[in-house]
């Protein structure tokens, strides 16, 4: 993966839960991995809105698609503030 990849969270942890991040956010990688198997990922929400986060995420858990839409995690977002 590289910077500016368009990726998909393929794993609820914790560790991103606590961060408002959930499996099936899309997002893309800011920066080239400066620590081995994590990646910097910016998860936007649509429009003008703040992002949601930009947190380190494990190579692992991610998994590269096509194109990113922000809507995806509003919807996902939506859910965990019920």
């Amino acid at each position: 993966m590289k910077e500016m990849d368009c990726v998909e969270v393929i794993t609820e942890k914790e560790c991103y839960t606590k961060k408002g991040v959930h499996k099936g956010m899309q997002g893309w990688i800011c920066i080239e991995p400066s620590v081995p198997k994590y990646v910097l990922v910016c998860f936007p929400q649509y429009g003008e809105k703040d992002n949601i986060a930009t947190i380190a995420v494990k190579e692992e858990n991610l998994k590269e698609i096509p194109r990113m839409d922000a809507r995806v995690n509003e919807r996902i977002k939506a859910q965990f503030e019920e």
